[in-house]
This record gives C-alpha cells, sequence and structure tokens, in this order.
C-alpha cells in the first residue's frame, strides 16, 4: 500500500480497458480518486467504474476525444472545478494500425499521430500548468518496446511511441525543478484486446520469442504505474521502464 497516494486525482486516459483499465484500478486500491477517460465505450468504462468501487475504491468516468485540443480543456477545466486538483496523469489512450507502410494513408497518419501522440501532448499541457504552480505532480505515459527498436508492419505505431519517449525524456529533465516527475512505461506483448488479433499459431511463436515464455498481464503493468506514482520512486524521472518480460 503507498499511503502518500491516498486522496490524490488521477486522469487515466483510455481506461475503459486494457492497461488503462488495470491501472485505474490499481491506483484505486491505493485511496486515489480515478477520472477514468473514454473515447466512445462507454460500457467498458462503466465496468472499469464497478470494478473500482466493488474494490471500495472512488472514481467517475468522463467522455472526451484526447486528439482534440478544445475537449481536453474543457475536460481538465471540469475536473479542477470538482476536484480542485489534478496529482497524476496517465498517458494511456493509443490505437495500433498494423500493415505494411506503403499501404498506409495519409488519414492513417493522422488518425495514429493524433491519438497517440497528439492525445499525449493535449492532456500533459493542461495537466502540467497547475502542477507547476503547485510544484509537485507525477506524469506517467504508456510507451511500447516498439517505441523502443521499431515493429515491422507497425511503422506509424513505432513512430508515435518512440515521439513518446522522447518526449518523457525532454520533458521529464525540464519539469524536474519543479518538482514534477514525468516517466514512461514501454509493455512487452501483454495480454490485452488489441493482441486478440493473433492467431493461437502466432501467439505460440510470440511467447517463443519472450523468454519468460509468456505474454504479461495488465496487472504486472499497472503496478509499475503505481509505483512510479508513490513517492517510492521519488528520484526517478525522464525514464522509460521496459515491462517485457526479457522480450528485448
Amino acid at each position: 500500500m503507498y499511503d502518500d497516494l491516498n486522496g490524490k486525482v488521477a486522469v487515466i486516459t483510455g481506461a475503459s480497458r486494457g492497461i488503462g483499465r488495470a491501472i485505474a484500478v490499481e491506483l484505486s486500491k491505493h485511496g486515489v480518486w480515478v477520472v477514468i477517460n473514454y473515447k466512445s465505450d462507454r460500457n467498458g468504462a462503466e465496468k472499469t467504474l464497478e470494478i473500482i468501487k466493488e474494490n471500495k475504491g472512488n472514481g467517475i468516468i468522463y467522455q472526451c476525444d484526447v486528439s482534440l485540443n478544445n475537449t481536453v480543456k474543457e475536460m481538465f477545466q471540469d475536473i479542477a472545478n470538482k476536484y480542485g486538483k489534478v496529482d497524476i496523469l496517465v498517458n494511456n489512450s493509443g490505437i495500433s494500425k498494423v500493415g505494411l507502410f506503403i499501404d498506409m494513408s495519409e488519414l492513417d497518419f493522422d488518425e495514429i499521430m493524433n491519438v497517440n501522440f497528439k492525445g499525449v501532448y493535449n492532456c500533459t499541457s493542461y495537466a502540467v500548468r497547475s502542477m507547476i504552480e503547485r510544484k509537485c505532480g507525477t506524469i506517467i505515459n504508456i510507451s511500447s518496446i516498439w517505441g523502443n527498436v521499431g515493429a515491422s508492419c507497425e511503422v506509424l505505431y513505432s513512430a508515435t511511441k518512440g515521439a513518446i519517449n522522447s518526449f518523457t525524456k525532454s520533458l521529464g529533465k525540464e519539469l524536474g525543478a519543479s518538482g514534477i516527475r514525468v516517466n514512461a512505461i514501454s509493455p512487452g506483448v501483454i495480454d490485452t484486446d488489441m493482441n486478440k488479433c493473433f492467431s493461437e499459431d502466432e501467439r505460440s511463436q510470440l511467447k517463443n520469442e519472450i523468454p519468460m515464455m509468456k505474454f504479461g498481464k495488465t496487472e504486472e503493468v499497472a503496478k509499475v504505474a503505481a509505483f512510479l506514482a508513490s513517492d517510492e520512486s521519488s528520484y526517478i524521472t525522464a525514464q522509460v521502464i521496459t515491462v517485457d518480460g526479457g522480450m528485448i
């Protein structure tokens, strides 16, 4: 239990399923009031909130397309009016496009860049304003191992995650003197809906490429997020923490 997290307010984008849901649930177990952001999956967001309440936690759901700056601005204004602050921001929203680079269109580029990277920019730009005033706060960006090394047939996705890594390192250095820590988590193959597109043979082949011979669990990523949000990681900033079972 990270007692220092009790009573803090966290915004988790894309928290209607997968890693985002697991992080929202995990933070709530430590007494964090969580804002469950979602774009279109309201049922998923409500399920996340249901799980949180079953664990005696607290939270609200908030619909917002993080790729749209004005709607993000409104979201953070509403949160400030309700809670008075944002202590923790988890930039988790993301989409993937699998296919040959030559088959990707400008529309594909705009869509994945707007969600995966512009969304991080939008949310961070509004969250850090009050954090700077209060000289405290934590930002956690969810990246990917493909942002570290690149992935064939996921060129655009890899590029957005590489951008997140550089953004994390740069902003962490810039905001260190303001008492704000900025880190990223770089998951490997995690057992989420995003990976349900693989056949059983493909899943088996993937597991053989992982030294631990298994996919990661969303809860394993969430526990790292809770650590990075807490004072237990008080001297860690501008870092990209890889959680991949030794894959890279």
